[in-house]
């Protein structure tokens, strides 16, 4: 990742069309740089679990900004993301990676929910919640990622009890996992390895929440044959 990051770091001192365009081969080592990891990594999650993202040409998100409408009129970000989604209908749930100078980390779960999965999840964690419970209060998720992230309503989301035992849970829009890394850990040869490893830290509460999403109140199956 040394020409990413140097190219990074320059990128952030000079976030402007004329520079990029006079340093678009540091652009273009750089991006390469990161294809190649993206392919690495997509191999190295294929053993663990089932990516639907094809190469790590289509897992990057593009460095040019979108400024129509934010305050911040710079043209480029001064990191790379990428994502990866899970296979299958029986697999919900993505993989976040960000590769920045100023602090690389992973995320996954669910981002945005639509209102018909996160009502679901809600209804199913009101019956039952001991399951997540299990995954979010073990010792290594909390060693790992902390706790669960992700936006929440103040109180309660509308037809929902607010002294419920797992209002907590219920509250949540959002369901993130994070990890950061330290310099150190990006520049090695092996960071592939490394976010694969951080990604199947995850896979207990992503296959939580795949179950919730994918069965009714009764625990039936919702995946048709």
């Amino acid at each position: 990742m040394k020409k990413t990051f140097e190219f990074l770091n320059n990128l952030d001192k000079n976030n402007n069309r004329e520079w990029f365009q006079s340093h678009k081969d540091q652009y273009t080592s750089s991006h390469e740089e990161m294809i190649a990891f993206a392919e690495r990594l997509i191999a190295e999650m294929n053993k663990y679990d089932i990516i639907q993202t094809i190469s790590g040409k289509k897992s990057l998100f593009r460095i040019y900004r979108d400024v129509r409408f934010g305050k911040d009129k710079t043209p480029y970000k001064t990191n790379w993301g990428g994502f990866m989604k899970r296979a299958t209908a029986e697999r919900r749930g993505g993989y976040y990676y960000q590769v920045d100078p100023k602090g690389s980390f992973v995320m996954g779960g669910f981002f945005g929910p639509n209102s018909q999965d996160l009502l679901h999840i809600r209804k199913q964690l009101e019956q039952e919640a001991d399951p997540m419970r299990e995954i979010l209060e073990s010792n290594a998720f909390t060693s790992f990622f902390g706790e669960l992230l992700g936006e929440q309503v103040k109180t309660a989301p509308k037809g929902f009890d607010k002294t419920h035992p797992n209002i907590d849970l219920i509250r949540y829009k959002q369901f993130m996992l994070r990890h950061d890394f330290t310099k150190e850990e990006v520049l090695h040869d092996d960071f592939h390895v490394v976010v694969a490893k951080a990604f199947t830290r995850m896979r207990p509460f992503l296959d939580c929440m795949s179950e919730i999403l994918t069965t009714d109140l009764n625990g039936q199956s919702l995946i048709g044959d």
